[in-house]
């Protein structure tokens, strides 16, 4: 019990830090919401020009915005901690390595979590599509879940190379193919209404495969 409290105070305190320092730069999660705005315009635009089924075709751009901004951000967490050499003094502290990943991973949940609670709303006005229900949260929910895992454990690996910029796509975009596919089919079903239970528990699924394998692994990662 006592363990558990310390790795729980752990946890908490360095996500603390985390939201502090981001509240005072405001540079990832600003960034982030930006570039999913920019892609959610963008695409409304083409689809006025080219498509006339938006319900089949718009979540697709949702989920694209989504993954790009969280890559973007998500690629700028632990590097700049790199940076500065934060991470190596956080490292020499006698902290549970699996305190530091749920830290950031539920520091990056509550990051692209504030995007999307901007972007959904402006998506369903530039659409016209009936997404603004209850039914929409367990499909963002789940699907940023898997998002972030992946993204949190790779970063990490990134941010001891120099080509980090680079290197992260190539390593999140194949992994979260699976995510992407489920979140988008499941909102596609959302929004003609046709049933959207199996695709929650693929991405379900992937979330807790993925979720106990980053935790496992990032003690190993962050070490490197």
């Amino acid at each position: 019990m006592r363990d558990l409290r310390l790795f729980w105070d752990q946890t908490l305190a360095i996500l603390a830090k985390d939201i502090r320092t981001e509240l005072r730069a405001r540079q990832v999660w600003l960034a982030m919401g930006m570039f999913a705005l920019l892609v959610l315009v963008v695409f409304n635009f083409a689809f006025d020009l080219q498509v006339e089924n938006k319900a089949a075709v718009a979540p697709g751009a949702l989920w694209i915005a989504f993954v790009f901004a969280s890559v973007l951000g998500l690629g700028r967490t632990l590097s700049s901690e790199r940076e500065k050499g934060s991470m190596d003094r956080l490292l020499l502290c006698p902290v549970d390595r699996q305190a530091i990943f749920l830290a950031k991973l539920t520091g990056n949940l509550l990051f692209i979590g504030a995007v999307e609670v901007v972007a959904v709303p402006l998506f369903a006005g530039l659409y016209d599509l009936p997404i603004l229900t209850p039914r929409v949260l367990p499909i963002v929910i789940l699907g940023t879940i898997g998002v972030s895992t992946i993204g949190t454990l790779f970063s990490a690996v990134a941010a001891n190379t120099r080509a980090r910029e680079i290197l992260l796509p190539l390593l999140v975009f194949p992994l979260v193919v699976p995510v992407v596919i489920g979140a988008v089919k499941a909102t596609q079903g959302l929004l003609v209404t046709i049933g959207d239970t199996p695709w929650l528990g693929l991405i379900a699924a992937f979330d807790v495969i993925f979720v106990s394998l980053s935790v496992v692994m990032f003690p190993f990662v962050i070490e490197e």
